[in-house]
């Protein structure tokens, strides 16, 4: 078959076969040019030790692990002459992030890294995640069997180039990131290997193992996670053999690190097919791992327009949540995470008084669980606590400063996805009603008028003039309290009530 390559991949590849050496393009590039779906990443395997390939590159590579990976710093220049760095990939671990921002890659530079890594075999996981021992392979055929799914066990070896006068244009733009259907770069001829069917896999929208799925989940545990990201990013099922062989060893992801294991669970929601995935968790019993919290609505029956229970509910939530930001899409999954705890009564005459606070606290438990960044934890406890905020037409400015400052500007139209996702996960069929649409208006309006603590008519000197205090950080909080007071009563911020106020903190250490 013909494909088209980036001119530096086929310059990187004909290095090695310059000197007689093999090269083969393989996992996700392969799987990605078969589907003719944009390619993110450029990834090879060859029959050199990493020794032998810093040879053939050595101003450009770094080798920092015992897996055989080298990483090529590709450099391009940037036509528009302000340059950017693109050697952001998301490098293994193994590798150092020194190596990658060498002094090599200037701001005139992109730059992207291809990974290219030796013939390998693999034996003994006692982590249920890394090898114990590594060994260079002599093969393709023995590297490629030790993969995790059959689409990402295929490889291409590089042919002959097809010449421009044939028709094709032969070269062009030296950006790497080009795709493989953009009749630009060099186009080849190149021999497709697929030794476990993974063309027809692709073709049929399967995810299965190489060989034994439990042979596969006992070499490496997240696997099981990638088999259901892949799913939902792919929009492809599970096989039958490898997603009871899920079931059956989804207890081993207890002895993977939760960062490895969160970061698989990021990607399931913020791919296109997030609900499938928390579904192909739940049925695995990996959601049991993750969230048991979640599991606790499951038949959980709602009054009023609800029409679901609170899982499903919480289900429908995450699929009308329209927003690209897996943090958001995860708060509209645990907005109502708190119902269970808080249930009183029966059936459709149950209530949930208070679930929004109860369930804050129950999100801060998962995102330490999950190991979120702070920056992550607090967004999505933020979302989860104010989503069932009020949208009444009698509320006052004073009223819509307060949530403006409770939410935070920066997630105002978050917070709004999430209340919309709400709104059609519980049945309705608009996604906005009259009110929400003018309480956004009145939001935009306020912000225009909101004043800050440098508005008020006192400062820091006033305060501490009058409480004999030096500077320090408790200056800042009385100011904040004063200003928290002026947000309810704009009338108040006459200076001579604030001195007043200010004396009233006399007494307060």
């Amino acid at each position: 078959m013909k494909i088209n390559l980036p001119i530096t991949v086929f310059e990187t590849m004909k290095k090695f076969t310059d000197i007689g050496a093999e090269i083969y393009i393989v996992g996700g590039a392969v799987r990605d040019v078969l589907s003719g779906v944009p390619i993110d990443d450029w990834d090879f395997t060859t029959n050199l030790t990493p020794e032998e390939i810093i040879k053939l590159f050595p101003e450009n590579s770094f080798y920092d692990n015992v897996f055989g990976t080298v990483g090529i710093k590709i450099s391009i220049p940037c036509h528009s002459g302000e340059g950017r760095n693109l050697c952001n990939k998301n490098i293994d671990s193994d590798f150092r992030q020194n190596d990658i921002n060498s002094e090599n890659v200037n701001n005139k530079e992109e730059c992207e890294i291809y990974e290219i890594t030796t013939f390998r075999t693999e034996s003994s996981y006692t982590d249920k995640r890394r090898p114990d021992k590594v060994e260079w392979g002599k093969t393709l055929e023995e590297d490629l069997q030790r993969r995790d799914f059959t689409i990402n066990a295929m490889a291409f070896r590089l042919g002959n180039v097809i010449p421009a006068k044939a028709g094709i244009q032969a070269s062009g733009s030296l950006d790497p990131r080009l795709r493989g259907d953009d009749n630009t770069g060099v186009v080849v001829e190149v021999e497709l290997i697929d030794k476990y069917n993974g063309q027809q896999d692709l073709k049929d929208k399967l995810i299965r193992c190489v060989g034994d799925p439990n042979d596969r989940f006992g070499e490496d545990a997240l696997r099981m996670m990638r088999a259901v990201r892949i799913s939902t990013e792919l929009g492809f099922q599970i096989e039958p053999r490898t997603f009871e062989a899920i079931k059956n060893n989804h207890e081993l992801l207890k002895e993977i690190a939760q960062e490895r294991i969160t970061e698989e669970f990021r990607k399931i929601l913020a791919s296109k097919f997030p609900v499938e995935g928390i579904k192909f968790l739940q049925t695995t019993g990996i959601l049991e791992i993750l969230i048991p919290e979640l599991l606790a609505g499951y038949g959980m029956k709602q009054k009023g327009h609800h029409i679901f229970d609170v899982y499903e509910h919480s289900l429908k939530a995450l699929q009308f949540c329209d927003n690209p930001d897996w943090a958001v899409r995860f708060a509209a999954l645990l907005h109502d995470i708190g119902k269970p705890v808080v249930a009183r009564g029966e059936g459709e005459a149950r209530t949930f008084y208070n679930h929004e606070t109860v369930g804050t606290n129950i999100a801060w438990n998962v995102a330490k669980r999950l190991r979120l960044t702070k920056e992550e934890a607090k967004k999505l406890t933020t979302l989860v606590r104010w989503h069932m905020f009020s949208v009444s037409e009698f509320l006052t400015d004073a009223a819509i400063r307060r949530f403006i400052r409770r939410v935070g500007k920066e997630n105002i139209e978050d917070m709004m996805d999430v209340r919309i996702g709400d709104r059609l996960g519980s049945g309705c069929t608009k996604a906005e009603s009259w009110r929400l649409r003018d309480f956004k208006a009145r939001i935009i309006e306020v912000q225009k008028h909101t004043p800050s603590v440098r508005d008020l008519k006192v400062d820091g000197e006033d305060v501490m003039k009058i409480l004999g205090i030096p500077p320090g950080p408790k200056i800042g909080e009385i100011l904040n309290k004063l200003f928290d007071e002026i947000m309810e009563d704009t009338s108040k911020n006459e200076r001579e009530y604030l001195l007043g106020k200010i004396k009233t903190f006399i007494n307060i250490n």
